[in-house]
């Protein structure tokens, strides 16, 4: 019979919790304790514990930059029904999902194919399959005049008439919940709760649904569903099924599983908070091996909330001394975005994308 043990440990201001399991092959893994936030008593402006949470938030970005939530306020029930969708997308023939694939779009919005990115340049190709879509803006918005990347209309299958509705209360909740961690993160920076509002006022936003197979018997050690990277935006809020495969890369250079909670999202920081932080806060690389499904599917739904195209990224009030030169160059939000998609996807961006004056 399976046995656990759990062992609590002071290391360096950070409590430990590792668990440990005989008799199974799923690790369990070991986690920060303190990564564990409850949102409860801080989801509005305001509320009585948002102070509490965003010193907590603070300890967790200037470690790891990776965090669980519960008590956020998305009701489970929607969770799991976008999972099912996700399943229904990827269930999908394999020539309906080419005729609308990503790169195809200018938006680049629609299927990703097996094999067509590569997340670790060092490593194969991503064993992964997905479908993108976003914020439908209407066709007479300035940033879809100009054909910014990620502002426009997405690619539908005409199989799931109930698709984009059901996408866009997924995007809309899950929308909110973001502009809250901003809202907190502002208050762990010392500034005030607002101080991100303007950047979000026509944010960049992606859900994206992947399916990860299982990992292929015999596979070498470049082989990954998704290989070691750092997320490009601000925020991403991702929902995983019951399997696991999730690898945080801890400050000291150690991959531990980021273990599925039930009823909690994982939180992990992109680049452009180091950016606007000068380094402060942290985004850490994580990866993805399905290795412990039994020979299942993998599916994970990730949340991309990065502000508005044209925000600029640099560094906020107080994480700059006098004289300093920033760690990194400034840049608008929708230029570093561009740049990374043109990085990691073999086929090129749209060429209608444009980038701002």
């Amino acid at each position: 019979m399976p046995t656990i043990g759990l062992l609590l440990c002071k290391q360096k201001n950070r409590l430990l919790a590792e668990y440990a399991l005989s008799g199974i092959d799923k690790p369990i893994g070991v986690a920060e304790y303190q990564l564990l936030r409850d949102l409860s008593d801080a989801l509005e402006p305001g509320a009585a514990r948002s102070n509490e949470v965003a010193q907590q938030m603070r300890a967790a970005a200037m470690a790891s930059g990776f965090f669980y939530v519960r008590n956020h306020g998305v009701p489970q029930a929607l969770v799991q029904r976008q999972f099912g969708l996700a399943q229904r997308l990827m269930d999908l023939p394999v020539a309906t999902r080419e005729a609308q694939a990503a790169h195809l779009s200018p938006t680049m919005r629609g299927f990703e194919i097996m094999g067509t990115q590569t997340l670790d340049l060092a490593a194969r190709p991503d064993v992964k399959e997905s479908f993108y879509c976003g914020m439908a803006y209407p066709d007479d918005h300035p940033y879809v005049r100009a054909g910014y990347q990620t502002y426009g209309h997405n690619q539908w299958p005409a199989d799931l008439p109930d698709a984009p509705a059901m996408c866009e209360e997924y995007i809309q909740t899950l929308l909110a919940l973001s502009r809250r961690l901003m809202q907190l993160m502002a208050l762990s920076l010392g500034l005030p709760e607002s101080y991100f509002d303007h950047t979000s006022e026509n944010p960049m936003l992606t859900l994206r649904m992947i399916r990860y197979p299982a990992h292929p018997e015999g596979a070498d050690e470049r082989t990954f569903g998704a290989g070691a990277h750092t997320d490009w935006g601000a925020i991403t809020v991702l929902a995983q099924d019951a399997h696991g495969g999730l690898e945080v890369q801890m400050p000291d250079g150690a991959w531990v599983p980021a273990t599925p909670m039930e009823g909690c999202f994982v939180v992990n920081l992109g680049d452009m908070v180091p950016r606007w932080t000068n380094g402060l806060y942290h985004s850490n690389p994580h990866r993805v091996r399905n290795m412990y499904s039994g020979g299942a599917p993998r599916y994970s739904i990730p949340f991309f909330y990065e502000p508005d195209y044209l925000a600029r990224i640099v560094p906020v009030p107080g994480t700059l001394a006098p004289g300093e030169t920033p760690l990194f160059a400034p840049c608008t939000a929708g230029e570093h975005l561009r740049e990374m998609y043109l990085k990691t996807y073999k086929a090129p961006v749209a060429s209608t994308d444009k980038m701002p004056a």
